[in-house]
């Protein structure tokens, strides 16, 4: 079964190669804002992202990642890196169904201040 997070008009689909077993709740202006959950994922962990024309990305502070939203319904879905030899990528978890995330970790990060976890 494909694991896909979709936006809330369904234009926008990322798959997955697995749900999350941990997500982050982070507090920065950002994250806080736009209500997002991240979960993570390296770059071969994704097999699916959406045509560049769905989406608009906006990118903060440093520019060092670009933020991307559906063009219709404005759901934020993932983040991808500038630099793209960095590994890492974020998927708007709440896009995923319910039932996966169920039994997810959700981890607190103080992104405002400290970028520590705080648990």
């Amino acid at each position: 079964m494909k694991k896909i997070a979709a936006c809330h008009c369904g234009e926008v689909q990322i798959e997955v190669s697995d749900y999350p077993a941990e997500v982050t709740d982070c507090n920065c202006s950002l994250c806080h804002k736009s209500g997002v959950l991240w979960s993570y994922f390296s770059a071969e962990s994704i097999l699916s992202l959406p045509e560049p024309g769905l989406t608009d990305t906006y990118a903060w502070n440093g520019r060092h990642v670009d933020f991307h939203r559906c063009r219709n319904c404005g759901c934020v879905t993932h983040w991808i890196p500038r630099d793209l030899t960095r590994e890492r990528r974020g998927v708007n978890a709440r896009l995923f169904p319910p039932s996966a995330l169920a039994s997810a970790r959700i981890r607190r990060k103080d992104g405002a201040n400290t970028g520590k976890y705080l648990d």
